[in-house]
C-alpha cells in the first residue's frame, strides 16, 4: 500500500458526454488490407447455426452474469445462435487452456474478457492459426505486433474521470479538509484497465479539488471480501482520520472497502463511497438504509454482451468488419434515481 497526492490536472483526459445504456462506435483507422499478423476478422455468408464462446474473467460477479445474459439476449434475437458461456476466474492458464478447447469445438467466433491482459498474444495467434474470429471484452487484448483486437466495453480512463469528479462533488458538498480526510483507492494493482479507471478518479478529484487528500491506493484481487480485508489495516493505521472517500476499480472494491470503515466504527455520513457498476453499491439504497456507498457510476454488462455478440454474428453472417472499438456510456446513479435507469441490483 502506497500514499501519494491526487494526480494533477494536466493527467486528466477530457470525457465523452453520455447518454444512459447506448452504445456508440468510435472511429478508427484502418488499412482495409488484411494480414497474418493481425487477429483474425473474417467471416460472412453462412446461414445456420452459428455456435460463439463467451470467456469471462470472474463469471460469478453480477456485471459479468449481466454480461452473459445480454449475449444470450442477442443471440436469441437473431436466431439459430448459440452462446457458450465460460467462466474463466482469475485464471489466466484457464483462459488458454479454454481458447483451445473453443478451437477444438469448432466454434465460429470467440469473444474473451481476459483475467490477465499479457495473454492476448497468445490466444489471439491460436485464433488465428484456426482461422475463427475472436474479439475482447471489457479488457484490450493486442498481438505480439501491438495490433489490438476489436474490442467492446468501456474507457477505462473516462470512467474513472466521472467517478473522481461525483468524489470531488460529495467531499466539497460535506465541507470536508485535506487535513483530516483521506482518498482510499482500492484496486487490482497488475490490472491495466483498473490502474486506468483509478487514475482517472485520482486526475478528475484533482482537477476540481486544489491541495486534496492524499490518495491511499490499496492492492485487491477485485473481490469484495479482499478489499474489506485489506482496507482493515489501512484504516488502523489512520486512526486519526475522520472522513473518509472511497472509490476503486469495481463495485466490490468500493463496497468493500466502505463496509470494512462502517464496521470500524465510521458513520456513513463521514465516507464518500462512489462504486462503480451500481449492481453492489444499490444493496443499501433498496434496502433503506443509512450508507457511506452514496452513488455509484452504472455500467450495463447487459449492453456490452448484446453488443459484442451483435457485431460478432454480423461478421459471421454478412461479412461486417467488427468494429475496432465500441465504447459503451455510462452514468452516475444515487439513492433517488437508481431504478428508474435500470440498475439491476444483487
Amino acid at each position: 500500500m502506497k500514499q501519494h497526492a491526487a494526480r494533477p490536472a494536466w493527467l486528466r483526459l477530457a470525457a465523452a458526454g453520455v447518454t444512459a445504456l447506448t452504445i456508440a462506435a468510435l472511429a478508427a483507422c484502418s488499412s482495409g488490407q488484411e494480414t497474418t499478423e493481425g487477429p483474425v476478422a473474417s467471416g460472412g455468408a453462412k446461414d445456420g447455426a452459428l455456435t460463439i464462446a463467451l470467456l469471462q474473467k470472474q463469471g460469478d460477479q453480477q456485471y459479468f452474469i449481466d454480461e452473459a445474459t445480454g449475449a444470450k439476449d442477442a443471440a436469441k434475437a437473431a436466431g439459430d445462435v448459440t452462446v457458450n458461456v465460460v467462466d474463466l476466474g482469475t485464471d489466466a492458464n484457464k483462459a488458454i487452456s479454454e481458447v483451445e478447447a473453443a478451437i477444438a469445438q469448432q466454434v465460429d467466433g470467440i469473444i474473451i474478457v481476459v483475467p490477465d491482459g499479457k495473454i492476448g498474444p497468445q490466444v489471439i495467434q491460436l485464433a488465428n492459426e484456426a482461422g475463427i474470429p475472436i474479439m475482447a471484452a471489457d479488457d484490450p487484448i493486442e498481438d505480439s505486433a501491438g495490433a489490438a483486437a476489436a474490442f467492446t466495453g468501456f474507457d477505462g480512463t473516462s470512467m474513472g474521470e466521472k467517478v473522481g469528479a461525483e468524489a470531488a462533488r460529495l467531499y466539497q458538498e460535506a465541507g470536508w479538509t485535506a487535513a483530516d480526510t483521506r482518498i482510499l483507492s482500492a484496486y487490482r494493482q497488475d490490472q491495466p484497465n483498473c490502474v486506468e479507471r483509478v487514475e482517472g478518479a485520482a486526475s478528475a478529484f484533482a482537477e476540481a479539488v486544489a491541495d486534496g487528500p492524499k490518495v491511499i491506493d490499496i492492492g485487491t484481487d477485485n473481490s469484495a471480501t479482499d478489499a474489506q480485508d485489506k482496507a482493515g489495516a489501512v484504516i488502523t493505521a489512520n486512526s486519526g482520520v475522520k472522513h473518509w472517500v472511497v472509490w476503486g476499480c469495481n463495485d466490490e472494491n468500493e463496497t468493500g472497502v466502505v463496509t470494512a470503515l462502517q464496521n470500524s466504527g465510521v458513520a456513513p455520513a463521514d465516507i464518500a463511497g462512489v462504486g462503480l457498476g451500481a449492481y453492489l453499491t444499490c444493496k443499501d439504497w433498496n434496502a433503506g438504509q443509512e450508507t457511506g456507498n452514496r452513488s455509484a457510476l452504472f455500467i450495463s454488462g447487459v449492453e456490452v454482451g448484446k453488443a459484442a455478440v451483435g457485431s460478432m454474428i454480423a461478421l459471421l453472417r454478412d461479412g461486417t468488419e467488427l468494429p475496432p472499438k465500441t465504447v459503451a456510456n455510462t452514468e452516475i446513479v444515487d439513492a433517488t434515481n437508481w431504478e428508474d435507469k435500470g440498475v439491476v441490483c444483487t
